[in-house]
């Protein structure tokens, strides 16, 4: 397929490109996460220009004849969402794992759909914490790196009222098979595992486990657009 048209992408990240174009990263519906050259899209008359914002899907025809792409029209094709504080911060961190780990030119209609998904649950204004939670397990499980949360490394059901050592890649371990990774109470892993973040420990602790597993999986690099969320943890 040499030309891609009207197909739904969102804006992941811009860059400049030469004296006035830019290199655009952005999240498909089915082609995954792809690169495209906006030429002439940082003129002030650019027809290009107001489209390629974050957090907005908009419908884009590009070339598709090597690994960084041509874009040639996009229009809108969804409201505004309008993220503002919080929320938008979320999105950012959300859009930076996505470049971070997220292969090329790796089709994913199911990922694509949840990241909708998730962008109108931001707009809301409600549960963040949750929606992020939620959002890293999705990642990882969509790049093979599922984190089993309702059994132990051999295979045993989490008990709630243990603690556990979890470790990446390897799992849940009580502390006189492993002491290697984050403590945590198993009752805080069952919670995440029915997507449960409604009592104040699981939303710590779980905020402590995907931070250490995102770090490990992201080659500990703290992501930028956390530090805000972190500076009061410390």
């Amino acid at each position: 397929m040499k030309r891609v048209e009207d197909h739904n992408i969102y804006i992941l990240h811009t860059y400049p490109f030469k004296e006035t174009s830019l290199i655009v990263e952005a999240l498909s519906e089915n082609f995954g996460r792809i690169s495209l050259l906006a030429k002439g899209a940082r003129r002030p008359r650019s027809l290009l220009r107001g489209y390629l914002q974050p957090f907005q899907m908009i419908q884009a025809t590009w070339s598709n004849v090597s690994d960084l792409k041509t874009l040639y029209n996009v229009e809108w094709n969804s409201k505004y969402l309008g993220l503002k504080n919080q929320a938008l911060i979320c999105g950012f961190y959300m859009n930076e794992l996505i470049m971070k780990l997220l292969p090329k030119d790796e089709s994913s209609n199911v990922f694509f759909n949840f990241y909708h998904q998730q962008l109108e649950e931001l707009s809301l204004n409600v549960g963040y914490e949750s929606l992020l939670r939620l959002f890293e397990l999705k990642l990882l499980e969509e790049l093979g790196y599922k984190v089993n949360l309702d059994e132990d490394e051999n295979g045993n059901p989490i008990n709630p009222k243990k603690f556990y050592y979890y470790e990446a890649e390897y799992g849940a371990s009580l502390p006189d098979v492993s002491t290697n990774g984050v403590k945590i109470i198993g009752q805080t892993l069952i919670d995440m595992h029915n997507n449960d973040y409604s009592h104040l420990n699981t939303l710590k602790q779980s905020k402590l486990l995907m931070r250490y597993l995102m770090r490990f999986y992201t080659g500990h690099d703290l992501v930028k657009s956390k530090e805000l969320f972190l500076t009061n943890d410390r």
